[in-house]
């Protein structure tokens, strides 16, 4: 069963740029990753970064979260973010149109 993750970041004010640009740059190599459906950046008009996942299963995406792209980005972001990212894991409850109703 697919997973989707909806992880939002906020960067230090003066930070803002260097963030986006570590999350721009991280996001080919996760792409590449087994498992991985949907990885696609937003930003909310507050400067908050809203990245939204989509992986194949639970095991795709911890192993995400142990891989060099994962630990990298981690490391670019180091001292640089207001606090934790905020992490939501969620299970589709599909309805409707198949195929607007669930990621």
């Amino acid at each position: 069963m697919a997973v989707v993750v909806v992880a939002t970041i906020t960067p230090q004010p003066e930070h803002a740029a260097a963030v986006r640009e570590a999350v721009l740059a991280a996001i080919p190599q996760v792409h590449g990753e087994s498992g991985c459906r949907r990885y696609a950046l937003h930003e909310g008009q507050d400067g908050r970064l809203v990245m939204i996942e989509q992986w194949d299963s639970p095991e795709d995406l911890a192993a995400h979260g142990k891989g060099d792209p994962f630990a990298e980005l981690s490391q670019a972001l180091d001292g640089k973010l207001a606090g934790a990212p905020d992490l939501q894991v969620l299970t589709a409850l599909p309805a409707g149109d198949g195929a607007k109703g669930a990621l």
